[in-house]
């Protein structure tokens, strides 16, 4: 079974998610949408027999596309998730899924609606070692801390520096460093744990509207959780999951590549299983099984996760003064 991809978006990640997807046999590009022809042309020049679109209605209407990829800037994704949806075409949609949980919710709804899958296109949460610290949480006994950082110089901020404001610091487009940087942060955490009972959050905003960096603390019912994000400064943190019998430390959040247990007595477990593919491909195939198996939801990214998410953003950016249009 062979599935057809659409694409929305023509920048690096879309061309990193189609070269992960050829490495699985199941998937093809028949589609690629773009706001210009030629922004198409070059893209799809890498992809021989991809269609060019940037007529949006044309291309969801197509039967030679069974399903989409959105990568279009976040304040996009829903109005594009939900014409996609409408038109029977499952879609993974890069994170943040949506502005809010409002259009979050608005999304699931055509997805029922309409019998079609919906998963938020959070990568790390299908990478092998993900799996690795689900599976072996229970080592490190009652769990008290979850700590990760995503602290990352954008090279777009140079130019904001100078007086320029692109894309990457423009309220109008969902953006900035919670929702481009700290879910990667966020959405691990509720995939372990769940929805925190509360929520504090602290923010660098920006004169453009949006906010540089800033941290939340939340409060389980026997553990609490840090968050440090940034986009305006660099961290080479390693992430730890701290429980009474010994800490779990993983070298990157946003992908996992390395993970170990640190117990209290000192020795050391390493838990670190190689890693075969690109990071992106793992959702790919999980994308790909799903709708082979007619299922409409992952078992890992599941609405109710991506949800809890939304709504954990939502709380933050409501303490440090952060709002976009869609919340209008």
């Amino acid at each position: 079974m062979t599935i057809r991809f659409g694409v929305i978006g023509t920048n690096f990640i879309t061309d990193r998610f189609v070269q992960a997807g050829l490495e699985n046999e199941e998937f093809i590009l028949t589609a690629v949408y773009s706001r210009t022809m030629e922004k198409g042309q070059a893209f799809a020049a890498k992809y021989a027999g991809a269609t060019i679109y940037t007529n949006l209605e044309d291309m969801v209407s197509s039967k030679d596309v069974d399903a989409i990829y959105i990568a279009s800037p976040n304040s996009m994704h829903a109005e594009q998730a939900i014409m996609c949806l409408n038109h029977g075409k499952h879609v993974l949609c890069e994170k943040p899924a949506a502005s809010n949980s409002a259009e979050l919710r608005a999304m699931i709804e055509a997805a029922q609606n309409n019998d079609v899958l919906l998963v938020e296109a959070m990568k790390s949460t299908f990478m092998p070692n993900f799996g690795v610290i689900r599976d072996n949480l229970y080592k490190i006994g009652q769990v008290r801390r979850y700590f990760a950082s995503y602290c990352q110089y954008s090279s777009r901020y140079d130019a904001y520096r100078q007086g320029t404001v692109l894309n990457a610091f423009n309220p109008a487009y969902s953006n900035g460093s919670l929702m481009d940087l700290g879910v990667y942060c966020l959405y691990p955490m509720v995939v372990l744990f769940g929805k925190p009972n509360s929520v504090q959050a602290v923010g660098l905003m920006l004169s453009s509207g949006v906010d540089g960096e800033g941290s939340l603390v939340m409060q389980y019912d026997d553990m609490d959780a840090v968050v440090m994000h940034s986009k305006i400064a660099d961290s080479y943190l390693p992430a730890e999951i701290q429980g009474e019998s010994g800490t779990m430390v993983i070298d990157k959040i946003n992908q996992p590549y390395q993970v170990k247990i640190q117990y209290r007595d000192g020795t050391v477990e390493e838990l670190t299983q190689p890693q075969v593919f690109e990071s992106m491909y793992y959702e790919v195939e999980e994308f790909i099984n799903l709708i082979k198996n007619g299922e409409r939801e992952s078992r890992v990214n599941t609405h109710a996760n991506s949800l809890a998410v939304a709504e954990v953003m939502e709380e933050a950016r409501a303490q440090i003064g952060l709002r976009y249009a869609a919340d209008l």
